[in-house]
Parts: C-alpha cells; sequence; structure tokens
C-alpha cells in the first residue's frame, strides 16, 4: 500500500476499486490478491452473520466487532458501511468515535429513514436534508483524526429523483461531507450528471451491485466519467452463495466432495492462503523448548 491514508490515495489516479469484505477471511483474501482497499459492508455482515436481507437489522456493534477483527488481519484502507449511523446525531458520533477506533479509513453515512433498507430495494423513506447534514456535522466533530473520511451518501434518486439527489448530496458536501455517494442512478447518463455537478470539488463514490438498479460499468469508465472510487459491496456474497449452492448440491447427491474438489482448495492449499505455517515458525519462536 504506497498510500498512507485513504484521503492520499483518492486524490490520484487510477479510481480506487474496492471489493466488499464481511468478515477477516474475506478481507484477508483481498488483500492477499493485490487489493489496498476493501469495503466492509452491512448488507454482507447481514447475509452471512443472519442469514438475512439488507433491511436494517445489523446493530452498531456487530458492525464494530467485525471491523476490528478485519483491521487486526489486514493493513489495507477499510472503508465501512455504517447505514444510518445507527439513530440521530448523537448516535452518529458514538458509531464514528468507535468505528474510528476499530480501524475504519472512511465512514459511509446515508440519508434514510427506519426502516432503512439496501439501496437497490424499492420503498425506501427519506430523512430532511437538514437531520441528515447534522448527522454528517456530527460526525466530523467526533472523528479523531481528519483523515478518516465521512462519506454522505444520498438515496434521493430513488425517492425525490436525480435533480433533488444532487441538491442534497451538494448540501452534504456543504456540512463537511470528505466523499459523496449518490445511490443507484438507473443510466450512464445519471453517473455522467453527477460527476458532472459533484465531481470537481469533492471525490465521488460509484456503486456497482451485480442485478442493481444502476448499469454495470467498469472502473475504468467509471474514472473517465470522473468518480473517483467504485466499489463492489456484495458481489463476494452473491459469488459465495452460487458456489455454496453447487458445493453443498454436489455433496448431497454425491455423498463425498471429490466431484468438487477441482473448484475447491485442499487441505494444504487453505493454510497456505491463511499463512499457517509463517503463524506456526512465530509461535516457535517465541517458545523456549524450541530454541537450539
Amino acid at each position: 500500500m504506497t498510500d498512507k491514508t485513504l484521503r492520499e490515495r483518492l486524490a490520484r489516479k487510477p479510481i480506487t476499486v474496492a471489493p466488499g469484505v464481511y468478515d477477516a477471511f474475506t478481507a484477508h483474501v483481498a488483500e492477499a490478491v493485490g487489493f489496498g482497499c476493501v469495503y466492509l459492508t452491512g448488507a454482507g455482515i447481514a447475509y452471512t452473520r443472519l442469514g438475512r436481507p439488507d433491511i436494517g437489522l445489523v446493530g452498531m456493534s456487530e458492525v464494530a466487532e467485525t471491523l476490528a477483527l478485519i483491521r487486526d488481519r489486514i493493513k489495507s484502507h477499510i472503508i465501512v458501511d455504517a447505514d444510518t449511523g445507527y439513530g440521530n446525531a448523537l448516535n452518529v458520533m458514538r458509531t464514528v468515535r468507535l468505528f474510528e477506533r476499530a480501524g475504519a479509513s472512511a465512514i459511509q453515512l446515508e440519508d434514510q429513514d427506519f426502516p432503512k433498507r439496501c439501496g437497490h430495494l424499492d420503498g425506501k423513506v427519506l430523512i430532511p436534508a437538514d437531520e441528515m447534514c447534522g448527522k454528517i456535522r456530527a460526525a466530523v466533530d467526533a472523528r479523531h483524526s481528519r483523515y478518516t473520511l465521512i462519506i454522505g451518501r444520498t438515496d434521493a434518486v430513488a425517492v425525490e429523483g436525480v435533480d433533488r439527489a444532487l441538491e442534497r448530496a451538494e448540501r452534504y458536501r456543504e456540512a463537511g461531507a470528505d466523499v459523496l455517494f449518490v445511490e443507484a442512478p438507473k443510466q450512464r447518463d445519471d453517473l455522467a450528471r453527477i460527476a458532472k455537478a459533484l465531481g470537481s470539488k469533492t471525490p465521488l463514490l460509484a456503486n456497482m451491485v451485480e442485478g442493481g438498479k444502476t448499469p454495470p460499468l467498469a472502473a475504468s469508465e467509471l474514472e473517465a466519467i470522473g468518480f473517483s472510487l467504485v466499489i463492489f459491496p456484495g458481489g463476494i456474497a452473491r459469488a459465495l452463495g452460487k458456489m455454496a449452492t453447487d458445493y453443498y448440491g454436489s455433496l448431497a447427491k454425491n455423498g463425498t466432495t471429490e466431484p468438487f474438489r477441482d473448484r475447491m482448495l485442499d487441505f494444504d492449499g487453505l493454510n497456505a492462503l491463511l499463512g499457517t505455517p509463517d503463524m506456526v515458525a512465530l509461535g516457535q519462536s517465541y517458545d523456549p523448548t524450541q530454541k537450539g
């Protein structure tokens, strides 16, 4: 990782690509293949920890615990989905302090009201823009370091239209948001319009959801449009969901994992990925009985 802070990374090209992760294992694998920034997805935690959809069921402490375990495992920048901040402005302040201590590089807050839901589901409800601006100011005041970025997300496209979403995003920037995230635009032209209206002043985040409301664009195309950061938050859960269905189906049919072996790591392969030999060697270095 060449940039000490995420703020420095977003200030240069190429666009930052942040894959979604939901635990220390997926974060470790993402870092191992070369990603210097990951996105801790609240939806992914709901899918994998609760076995439930992304409809606001995950709490602050569950995210903080997951974040701390990930930070203990990787050095990469971590962007954390903090949903609505789990309450009012005072709750936001507590959330920011807790997530920052746990290792967040950036904390994302959205302007949905309860019951909140995935940004690519229908039926979302918004809080007033004034209230969201207060939450963002509270987040900025609560952070210990200015290098901890506050991401202001608006879900207004689906509720109030693109024009109002742009107005809200501009207000969130004025309130102190370091990065702006206009969720679920439906056309490529909408993405370009967002970038033209907002991108010259503040880094912009794009969200690519497989089968979601926004057209899937490659990182290079989003960079050309004017985005600084793109997340693929739920892709890993969807990939593993498909693979797990195939794996369990094969095991149920065959009574053995052998037909699936060419799609799996074996015992040694998994231990190599996890760094087991290095950890065993490290433990032995502290064991006086192992010294010659």
